[in-house]
């Protein structure tokens, strides 16, 4: 079953726990990005988890093997449910992650930024660009190699990472937008019947429910609207 992630993207420790506390048990995972982190990343992970929540803690993690494994072994001492690393971190990098991780952690490796298009991405390595998909199936062997648990992908390419990974990978897809959402700074976007049919394991909604009048209304849709 599909289930729903709320991204927790605002700016301070209370408003992301009325917000969950409010949204309650429509939905069980949560999301902690870098600025709810810079806010008081341990707290609220602490504090969701004493909720019973889930937490998805997306970092992101590129940097040297010595300094992104010991970030994947506190995240797993802390309790964090998935954390993220960038595949373009390389085989050292992940293969390190992996080694690292403790408790009950899940790593996903993520490559191509659902904000980012064919030819945005190719500006990034300095080539031409056809196919975002054939990019992130490239980006995920590097993945499947170092042994990761799942990747973070857009719901159009979600399949053909399946292929790659595997039928134990868990995939979550960002970019979740009703028909009628704005899609806001997100290039690859998906509603969330399509991306629970490509595949999803874990949907990633933000702002759709974060900003709505009711989120605990919204949330539910979403999920039901996942229910293929």
């Amino acid at each position: 079953m599909t289930e729903l992630a709320v991204a927790l993207d605002v700016g301070s420790a209370p408003e992301a726990l009325r917000l969950a506390d409010v949204i309650g048990d429509a939905a069980r995972w949560y999301k902690v990005g870098p600025v709810l982190c810079m806010e008081g990343g341990a707290v609220i992970i602490r504090e969701l988890r004493s909720r019973g929540k889930n937490v998805f803690l997306d970092l992101k993690w590129h940097d040297i093997p010595n300094t992104v494994a010991r970030a994947v072994a506190a995240a797993g001492e802390a309790g964090v449910a998935l954390a993220t690393v960038h595949l373009a971190g390389g085989a050292r990098m992940l293969e390190a992650a992996v080694k690292a991780k403790n408790g009950d952690l899940r790593l996903l490796g993520v490559g191509v930024l659902t904000s980012l298009d064919a030819q945005q991405y190719g500006a990034v390595v300095g080539r031409a660009v056809a196919d975002v998909g054939e990019e992130q199936r490239r980006l995920v062997r590097f993945g499947v190699s170092a042994g990761l648990d799942g990747y973070v992908s857009a719901a159009h390419e979600a399949r053909a990472v399946r292929a790659v990974a595997g039928a134990r990978a868990f995939i979550v897809v960002p970019g979740i937008r009703r028909e009628t959402d704005a899609t806001g700074d997100q290039a690859r976007t998906a509603t969330p019947r399509e991306a629970a049919r490509a595949g999803a394991d874990l949907l990633v909604v933000g702002r759709p429910v974060t900003t709505a009048a009711d989120p605990r209304r919204e949330a539910v849709a979403i999920a039901q609207e996942a229910q293929v």
